[in-house]
Parts: structure tokens; C-alpha cells; sequence
């Protein structure tokens, strides 16, 4: 077997994650078929590229020259596809992004901001695959978030922008669970409670969890780990499992939000872009939709909104673009 651009991404990935699982979902295969492929690999060069460490998967020093030698092949993709990309641009902007509530409103506003310029907007599950295709040149400008202290990578030629900086999360529960009747709930207090597994698992949101959980006294029980909607919306109204939310989110039949004491999970939401493939007036114009999308849904929840208008400090500048 000849090593392919492809095989080289997925030890790069496993070397980023620290683990077969955590790659897996950023590759989005599964664990086993990963685990296969990595054996194919290995047996192409000769030797193993990783072994288990205290923390996870660590490199070998044959997995670190391969590392090396790939980081580097893949590099110069990225470069070329960018320069191509810059050679002959796309007549429509590409936009990705994650499942951000924003999202929502963001189209309309995209319509009324950038007039007249087809977009084309992808959602993915990974800010890593999100960072990836915009330094090769497959989106343009992505809108993703962070949680906690973690910050995403972001690749050369790309300038970036945070348009929220802090939003507190919140937790989506039954609307007949026997705390939906609280104002506001103690994360303690939610300790023996299955939860819902965050979409995102490399945006620093599960890591953030736990470890509020365990300063909270207790370990979480993640459970489930759905994308749709009302799929996800119809367990936590059936009282099969709980939920981190941005407080942005809209109400769904059966469930209620409240706001956690201390704020002790948050997040913030960024704006990146291809210097190559997105000028500066064009991205002041991707952030104000964006930021005015964000604001049409801070009224969907009044604890927000208080909490909200209390901090002018975090609202985006929305002064509309100048000419140029």
C-alpha cells in the first residue's frame, strides 16, 4: 500500500487528539475503522508510529520523522490549494460553520448585508475540519466558538475576529424534571444526571464540562451524542438525559433552560477568514450579520437578555462597513 494525502491527515489527527476515539470523531469514521487503517499505515512505514503514553497515544520516533514529513506534504497542499484559490477566485463566498444557535438568523442577515453575492454555507461538527478546509482553501471565512480556556488553531493567511466574547452556558432539562421550576440551579446539584454529549468534540466544550463537574464534586455520565435537533430536544423532554446550551437557544416543547450559579461553563464566538478570498470590507460585513444574528436570539430567553444588557462590555461593534 503507497501512503495518500488522506493517510497522512489521519495520523496527523491522532497525534493532535492524543487518542484513536477523539480523532475518529474530528475524521468523523469510527473508532475500529481507524484503528485499521492505522495498522495499514504502520505496516506501510515500516514500524509504530504511536504507543500509549500516561496521556493518551504518544508518537514513536518513527511516528515523529512521519509526523514531520507529513505535516510538511500537507502544508504545502494547503498552500497550493490557497493559491488557487487566490488565482482564480470563486464568485461565491463559502462560509462554514458549526452548530452555533446563530446560525438561525444568520442566512437572512448574510442577505441583507452582503446583497447581490451568492453564499454557500456547510455545517460541520469539527472546528478542526473547519480550520483545516478554510487554510485549503474550501471555505472562505468560518464562524465557529470556543469553550473555556481552549483556543482553536488557525492556519497562516487567515485573520480572525471574536464577535461574543463570553456567553454563559446553560442546561436544557425536562420541563417535569423536579428542578425546572428553579431560577437558576447549582451545577452540584445536577450531579447523578445522564447528559447529552456535546456535538463538538474539539471546540474544548467536553473537557470543560467535566472539569466544572468535578469542581462541582462530581464526574458527569455522557450518554448520548446527537446532531438533530429534535431528536435531541425529545429525549431531554422525555427525561432521558440533560444538556449544556448556549443561553441563546430557542424554546423547545417539553423542555426548559435555566441558567447554572457562577456561570462555571463559557464560551465565546469567532469570526476567521482567508486574507486571499475575503477582503476587509467584506469581513466587517460577515461580522456585523453574524452579530446581529446573535443579537436576534439574545430576546429568546429573559435570564440572557438581564444578563446580557448588563454587560455592554461583550456586545459586538456593528457599525456598519464604509465604502472600499
Amino acid at each position: 500500500m503507497q501512503l495518500e494525502l488522506r493517510h497522512l491527515e489521519a495520523v496527523c489527527r491522532i497525534a493532535e487528539a492524543g487518542s484513536l476515539g477523539r480523532a475518529a470523531a474530528r475524521l468523523g469514521v469510527s473508532q475500529p475503522a481507524l484503528s485499521a487503517q492505522l495498522r495499514r499505515i504502520e505496516r506501510a512505514a515500516g514500524g509504530e508510529l504511536f504507543v500509549r503514553g500516561r496521556h493518551g497515544v504518544e508518537p514513536t520516533p518513527l511516528g515523529e520523522f512521519v509526523l514531520s514529513r507529513a505535516r510538511r506534504v500537507l502544508g504545502e497542499m494547503d498552500a497550493l490549494a490557497a493559491g488557487a484559490r487566490a488565482a482564480a477566485p470563486h464568485p461565491t463566498l463559502r462560509l462554514g460553520c458549526i452548530l452555533l444557535v446563530l446560525m438561525d438568523r444568520l442566512i437572512g442577515r448574510l442577505e441583507e448585508e452582503l446583497a447581490g453575492l451568492e453564499v454557500e454555507i456547510g455545517i460541520e461538527h469539527s472546528v478542526t475540519t473547519l480550520s483545516r478546509m478554510l487554510g485549503a482553501g474550501q471555505y472562505d471565512a468560518i464562524v465557529y466558538g470556543e469553550v473555556g480556556d481552549h483556543e482553536v488553531p488557525l492556519p497562516e493567511g487567515v485573520a480572525a475576529r471574536t464577535l461574543v466574547p463570553k456567553e454563559p452556558f446553560c442546561v436544557r432539562m425536562s420541563a417535569a424534571h423536579p428542578l425546572a421550576g428553579r431560577e437558576r440551579i447549582d451545577l452540584a446539584e445536577l450531579a447523578g444526571e445522564t447528559w447529552m454529549t456535546m456535538v463538538e468534540d474539539d471546540d474544548g466544550g467536553p473537557e470543560a464540562l467535566v472539569g466544572a463537574c468535578r469542581k462541582a464534586g462530581f464526574t458527569p455520565t455522557l450518554r448520548y451524542r446527537i446532531a438533530d435537533r429534535k431528536m435531541h430536544y425529545d429525549l431531554i423532554a422525555a427525561g432521558r438525559a440533560i444538556s449544556v446550551s448556549q443561553p441563546t437557544a430557542p424554546p423547545a416543547e417539553g423542555t426548559v433552560l435555566r441558567p447554572l450559579t457562577g456561570d462555571p461553563l463559557t464560551g465565546r464566538i469567532r469570526l476567521a477568514w482567508n486574507r486571499t478570498a475575503v477582503s476587509g470590507r467584506r469581513a466587517a460585513h460577515l461580522y456585523r450579520a453574524a452579530g446581529l444574528a446573535y443579537l436576534d436570539n439574545v430576546p429568546n430567553n429573559a435570564f440572557h437578555r438581564t444578563w446580557w444588557e448588563a454587560r455592554p462590555e461583550l456586545h459586538p461593534v456593528l457599525e456598519r462597513p464604509g465604502p472600499g
